[in-house]
């Protein structure tokens, strides 16, 4: 008797968690197919396969990631609808007013004109640029980078924001706490030595318990006295001097100088960084930023905290809005389901759809998982071209030579789900040709 009412008390055990586990999943998995796997495995093994959801089910990067970054003020902002009017600029094609308008209910940032975009080639073109900028700096440099090697290019930076602090610019420099530590710590050492001010994100830690290894900061970013401002997907490494014949692992890359309004937005978004890293409010010296360009820009800065998919939602309304071109420079391609299914429906529709890739990755098992998906959009008409070495790690996104992204993001889930990332969008069709010709240089 004793054994019969154990086996019922199991079994009602085993039920009441299976409902439990079935109805979180029900309710929290965004996709269906997820939730009725994971229903399935509840019921048909209650305690052992609520168990296993329990453990690997249950997503808890994003609440983890809102619990450490609160939202900021721009993010607290009640949930606006989208406006039924065209957008406010006139400048912006009638045919991207969706697209603005998706962006403007996501981002809550407005878009600014007057802004003046260069396109920089490589390390020979961005560092000799970049340590210019620090040399004339008069009041402020903001740093982020995702790596920051402590080789020759990164002596560089160090000695130049070594320079501009001690004539009395404040600086401050912002590092991921995982890249910096695959370096065994060297290239913050680096900065440390040089009295620099710096922060590691999510540096990885013993005591407390700490390997946030999914949550890292993807950013690059160089703010100068709040007037110039640097972006796009270089690191600090002599990895970046493709042309120097010494360099045994070269990478070309494209890299962009950024004057105007929107300057404001890249420090803006650095400055939450920086305050959520070290606990400082820091307040930059700053000039101020002229309006004297023609490009039309917004910064999207995107991560697994409040700003969840916001990248992905503005890359998917902006592929929906395409009616000629979409063009896709990348160094990492897994799109999402979703985003893959835009690009098929766009190639059906009869746009031109190019993607171009490294013919090799840094990482085999990225290449073998690209190459998995590459037939299913090559079917629908995706013209995929794949880039002969050195390893290509520019980022481009283009929509009828009209609208573009640049910035940090690549075209996978870790970039669009797991890091925190920042492109900033660009109507100027003077400056999507330009993108578009180099796109056309690479792929020719």
């Amino acid at each position: 008797m004793p054994t019969l009412s154990f086996e019922w008390a199991l079994l009602a055990l085993g039920i009441c968690v299976a409902v439990v586990a079935s109805s979180h999943a029900l309710l929290n998995k965004r996709d269906p197919r997820a939730a009725w796997g994971w229903i399935i495995v509840c019921w048909l093994f209650p305690l052992g396969g609520s168990l296993l959801y329990f453990l690997f089910g249950i997503n808890r990067l994003k609440a983890h990631a809102q619990r450490m970054r609160p939202p900021s003020s721009s993010a607290a902002t009640p949930v606006v609808t989208a406006p039924t009017r065209p957008h406010r600029d006139p400048d912006v094609p009638p045919s991207l007013g969706e697209l603005t308008r998706t962006a403007d209910a996501l981002t809550h940032r407005p878009l600014l004109a007057g802004n003046t975009l260069d396109i920089l080639h490589n390390g020979e073109q961005a560092y000799p640029a970049m340590l210019a900028s620090i040399d004339l700096a008069r009041h402020s440099v903001a740093l982020a980078s995702y790596i920051f090697d402590p080789d020759r290019s990164g002596h560089a930076f160090a000695e130049a924001l070594a320079r501009a602090q001690a004539r009395g610019v404040e600086v401050r420099v912002l590092l991921d706490g995982y890249a910096d530590m695959l370096v065994f710590w060297r290239g913050g050492a680096l900065l440390r030595r040089h009295g620099l001010p710096l922060a590691r994100f999510h540096a990885p830690a013993l005591l407390p318990p700490s390997l946030h290894l999914n949550l890292r900061n993807h950013r690059k970013l160089l703010i100068v006295d709040g007037v110039h401002a640097f972006t796009g997907g270089m690191n600090i490494s002599d990895r970046h001097l493709a042309d120097d014949p010494g360099n045994r692992h070269p990478q070309t890359d494209v890299h962009f100088a950024l004057s105007g309004p929107v300057v404001g937005q890249l420090l803006e978004s650095f400055l939450e960084d920086w305050r959520y890293v070290s606990g400082e409010a820091w307040a930059p010296g700053t000039g101020a930023a002229k309006a004297n360009g023609a490009s039309i820009c917004r910064v999207i800065d995107d991560g697994p905290n409040e700003r969840f998919d916001h990248l992905a939602q503005v890359l998917f309304a902006a592929i929906c809005a395409a009616n000629h071109s979409v063009e896709i420079m990348t160094p990492y391609f897994l799109p999402s389901r979703e985003l893959a299914a835009a690009l098929e429906a766009a190639a059906l529709r009869g746009v031109e759809v190019r993607v171009l890739l490294p013919a090799a990755t840094n990482h085999r098992m990225v290449r073998y998982a690209m190459l998995h998906a590459l037939p299913y959009l090559i079917d629908v008409g995706v013209q995929v071209y794949r880039r002969p070495q050195p390893f290509a790690h520019g980022k481009l996104f283009i929509i009828d030579g009209q609208y573009a992204q640049i910035g940090s993001a690549n075209f996978d889930p870790r970039s669009l789900r797991l890091n925190f990332e920042l492109n900033v969008e660009v109507y100027d069709p003077a400056f999507c040709g330009r993108l578009a010709a180099h796109f056309d240089s690479v792929r020719a």
